[in-house]
């Protein structure tokens, strides 16, 4: 599936040539590929996400020749190396679906995954709460998907998550912002890398890591400033992983309105008195929680484009993913 626009939002000023490309299972694109024939479409990601991204669809089960129909599976024994056993017939289907996952993996090295949106609760594709029964017959809620598991342990740094979260409009704003920031990153390390090119990029992302943890902020501060004591891919390398993992701490509102309080210190030479208390009025009624956090933004972008306070336009926190997308309405 070839989305419209595949590819042309980049945010921080970093221009893309790479299609933003994400992983998804194929039965929520629609396609009839369930153990029962039928599928779990989600309009969201065909109608909305599906214009500003490149679909990479898989469905584990079927790619690893089980068929459609097929019988029904479920999760056996240890969390860490559970079984996949078939229902009805109890074969162990383990085996298969690893030597499927192992090679699928590496056709999936070359495509440059920038997230992954998985089927929730499946023994394949679930990627937390997935029904675990023990040797007596009794679930518990503490299984992962083999395959999804074999995608983790593969691509750590790659954001995923599943489709049923993502019906939470905080969780969605989280994952769609750390995909979109991991493809900025793919871009850079792409090249020509250089330790000048890393610490532009963490200056343009400072605000968006504020957000999510001052300490990882602060930690990633650290990195940059000793940024000549490593050699560009040994500094991308320890960067990368920081960077990926500070965004996964989910950003609140009181971080939103601390982060929001700085981009407008950055503007208080340039506001008229009136200004300024239209600014922290808007603020207030954010941290109340009686508007969303767009409207905030929205008004401190137009006072910076007006002004042009350039550092503050090259910030990623102001774009950090397509506004079609409207995430920031909801949060």
């Amino acid at each position: 599936m070839t989305p419209r626009n595949s590819g042309r939002f980049s945010g921080a000023g970093v221009a893309s040539a790479l299609p933003i490309r994400v992983g998804v299972s194929r039965c929520l694109l629609g396609e009839e590929v369930r153990f029962d024939g039928g599928h779990k479409r989600d309009r969201f990601l065909t109608d909305v996400l599906g214009r500003h991204v490149e679909w990479v669809p898989v469905c584990p089960e079927v790619e690893a020749g089980f068929g459609t129909p097929r019988e029904a599976m479920r999760l056996l024994g240890d969390a860490e190396h559970p079984k996949l056993i078939t229902m009805t017939s109890k074969r162990d289907m383990t085996t298969p679906l690893a030597v499927y996952s192992k090679r699928k993996l590496e056709m999936l090295e070359q495509t440059e995954l920038s997230g992954y949106i998985f089927k929730k609760d499946s023994p394949s594709c679930g990627i937390e709460r997935v029904k675990l029964f023990n040797t007596q017959g009794m679930p518990s809620r503490t299984g992962m998907g083999i395959f999804a598991r074999a995608f983790k342990e593969r691509f750590p740094l790659v954001p995923i998550e599943d489709e049923g979260r993502l019906c939470d409009p905080v969780l969605r704003d989280n994952f769609i912002e750390r995909m979109f920031c991991y493809h900025r990153w793919q871009l850079l390390v792409r090249g020509p890398l250089t330790r000048g090119s890393i610490v532009a990029f963490h200056t343009a992302h400072k605000y968006l890591l504020m957000a999510h943890s001052r300490e990882g902020y602060r930690s990633l501060g650290r990195l940059v400033a000793q940024a000549h004591c490593y050699a560009p891919k040994q500094l991308a390398a320890l960067y990368g992983r920081l960077f990926m993992a500070t965004l996964a701490v989910k950003a609140t509102r009181r971080k939103h309105v601390d982060v929001l309080q700085h981009l407008i210190g950055h503007l208080k030479q340039q506001l008229t008195p009136k200004e300024r208390e239209e600014l922290n009025s808007v603020l207030r009624d954010y941290h109340q929680g009686l508007v969303p956090l767009i409207v905030p933004v929205t008004l401190i972008k137009h006072h910076v484009t007006m002004h042009e306070v350039e550092y503050i336009q090259n910030q990623a926190y102001l774009n950090p993913h397509p506004k079609e997308l409207m995430l920031r309405n909801y949060v």
